[in-house]
């Protein structure tokens, strides 16, 4: 795992080296095991290694094929790699390293841009055509690891991270209030935009190719989900079968590295899977657990803390298990560091996974996760009935749309941001909702249509999301995070596998809001075991009835009543002091103390709002200096 960056100039300016070094070093982080360049005409490419596979010196990037006509710096796991250099050794091809770098570098040189559907990996690289004069941006079918870029002035730069790019001199990162407001109705950015108006992200699952000589710029994409019913019956039988192959494919699959491997444990579904499988192949493995202090904790937070059941599961399969406990405190101690890593505000409470990442980096390279498993198997039961009962797609669309406002509905929005209203009211953020089933049918018949709608939904969003965060806060620790359940295999098989094995109960549609108050540890978890079950039924052989039978909790921290409690000085504290450009300060503030005097859960809100100005206090910083 590594980070990348560089320039194409269309004038044909060199590249300037100090330029280059200065994008690297923002991101070293990224690669702390090595660091290399490449220039040729108006382009140059920048690289940081974090050795992986073959940790010699021969994987040093940017690499160039023998006849020096394919240039690559490259960021990622291709897990097939090795069938693939055997292809291509049978067609001629000779190799100098063991590395999976030399085979996509190869692989493009044999069957160019189509070679990236042969792929089973993450990955996000560039490859620059010196005899063509084109450069081209890659990323992986999920959006597993980011990639960035901006197109100024007569330049094209592109990093790993908003960071490298930044170092460039004619890009201006002011904010793009679109964004702004698109986050804030989501806590999500589904377009490319980021909170950088020059800077864009690349899609999943997308080709962006350059040409230096006619300055042409195109967007291709190669890949995306498509959930469906079967078009025929199979035994439920064979389906578990095959799920069980798959998974233990999956699995060994990633064990491949010539560094040390560890698991996340959670005490739930997916990350027990993962290290129940990985122990067979690998004794004793490393896994980690982030743990909560309850002692103030109400309500649905009671079950927060896993740490229990890790420990249970940590003794089963016999690993090296270690935890940590976070208190309130933590998040305080953190913020500055999280926000800076992750670069802009995404999904979730995102803390906790900084300080389980930072644990795992104290013992190993690389880690598996268990991301993807709710959105492939659904997960979240009580989100899919939301739509499932829809008469229509548009009326489908309102539900769904409804639901995910997970930060404030419109009419709130509009006085929150009322100092810059008019320059976004022209954004209509149900358009954008809609805009992301753009390559999905929508051709709906049956509630199992619909929860497949929502499945898609998720997981080009919601998921993408978590893959952004998880990315910037495990490489912030040198380490390299791995997603057995977006194995292509997997996934494929998970797209087309009947909704009626995933979940339970369809006909029966609760209305769950996460967000409710009072004592619901009952009613919101009454249908949370529905989720996931022929994942449950397959792994019920080997891992105990009191995980596969267990309650969907997901990994989150007590902040509903942290924020009320111990850090509610501190939120009041970052949040009410001085002007504010973006927000109506009256209706921020109405809004924050709803949750504070315990009328309303706006935890997420809350660290949304933490996370935004400590992003902006920072960019105000460094505009100063």
């Amino acid at each position: 795992m590594c980070g990348i960056c560089g320039v194409l100039n269309f004038d044909g300016k060199e590249v300037s080296p100090v330029l280059l070094k200065k994008m690297t070093d923002s991101i070293a982080h990224r690669g702390p095991d090595g660091e290399g360049w490449y220039r040729d005409k108006g382009l140059g490419f920048g690289h940081r290694r974090l050795a992986i596979v073959d940790l010699s010196p021969l994987g040093h990037q940017p690499m160039v094929t023998p006849d020096n006509r394919y240039v690559l710096t490259y960021n990622g796991e291709i897990y097939n790699f090795l069938e693939i250099r055997a292809e291509l050794v049978a067609r001629g091809h000779s190799f100098r390293s063991k590395t999976d770098s030399e085979v996509v570098l190869h692989a493009w040189a044999e069957w160019g841009a189509e070679c990236v559907n042969r792929f089973n990996g993450m990955f996000a690289f560039a490859i620059w055509d010196s005899q063509e004069e084109n450069l081209f941006l890659v990323r992986d079918r999920y959006g597993i690891k980011p990639l960035y870029y901006a197109q100024v002035a007569n330049s094209v730069i592109f990093g790993s991270e908003q960071r490298a790019i930044r170092e460039h001199p004619t890009v201006v990162a002011n904010l793009d209030k679109r964004a702004l407001l698109e986050y804030f109705t989501f806590q999500n950015i589904f377009t490319d935009r980021t909170f950088a108006e020059d800077i864009k992200i690349l899609p999943a699952g997308t080709i962006l190719s350059i040409n230096a000589r006619t300055r042409k710029v195109t967007k291709d994409q190669y890949w995306d989900y498509h959930f469906s019913e079967p078009k025929w019956k199979i035994d439920a039988r064979e389906y578990k079968e095959e799920l069980d192959r798959l998974l233990r494919q999956a699995v060994s699959r990633q064990l491949l590295s010539d560094v040390e491997i560890g698991s996340y444990l959670s005490g739930g579904m997916d990350s027990g899977t993962l290290t129940a499988l990985a122990a067979t192949e690998l004794p004793y493995i490393k896994t980690f657990t982030c743990g909560f202090d309850l002692s103030s904790a109400k309500g649905v937070e009671l079950g927060f803390d896993e740490r229990v059941r890790a420990e249970a599961m940590s003794a089963l399969f016999k690993t090296e298990h270690y935890e940590m406990v976070l208190k309130s405190g933590d998040m305080e101690r953190c913020l500055e560091t999280v926000v800076e890593a992750i670069e802009e505000p995404r999904v979730g409470q995102s803390y906790p996974n900084y300080y389980v990442a930072r644990l795992a980096s104290k013992f190993v390279k690389v880690v598996l996760s268990g991301a993807g498993g709710d959105e492939l198997f659904g997960g979240y039961p009580w989100r899919y009935y939301i739509g499932s009962d829809s008469k229509n797609f548009e009326e489908y669309i309102d539900n769904y749309y409804a639901y995910w406002h997970r930060l404030v509905n419109n009419t709130q929005l509009k006085q929150l941001f009322a100092p810059i209203w008019n320059e976004v009211d022209d954004v209509w953020t149900r358009d954008i909702f809609r805009d992301v089933f753009s390559n999905h049918a929508n051709e709906l018949a049956t509630p199992q249509d619909y929860v497949n709608h929502s499945l898609y939904f998720e997981a080009k969003t919601f998921l993408h999301g978590l893959f952004v965060v998880e990315d910037k806060l495990s490489m912030a620790n040198s380490l390299e995070t791995r997603v057995p359940f977006m194995d292509n295999d997997l996934v494929d098989f998970a797209m087309s596998c009947p909704v009626d094995l995933k979940v339970k109960n369809l006909n029966n549609r609760p209305r769950l809001d996460e967000n409710q108050l009072g004592n619901k540890k009952e009613a919101y978890f009454q249908q949370t075991s529905d989720g996931k079950s022929i994942l449950r039924e397959v792994m019920s052989d080997i891992i105990p009835p009191s995980i596969t039978e267990g309650q969907k909790k997901g990994f989150s921290s007590p902040d509903a009543s942290w924020f009320r409690d111990e850090s509610a000085e501190f939120v009041r504290d970052k949040l009410f002091v001085g002007e504010d450009a973006y927000f109506d300060a009256g209706t921020l503030e109405l809004l924050v103390e709803e949750h504070l005097s315990g009328h309303q859960n706006r935890r997420l809100f809350i660290w949304s709002l933490l996370s935004f100005k400590t992003l902006t206090r920072k960019e105000s910083n460094r505009q100063t200096k």
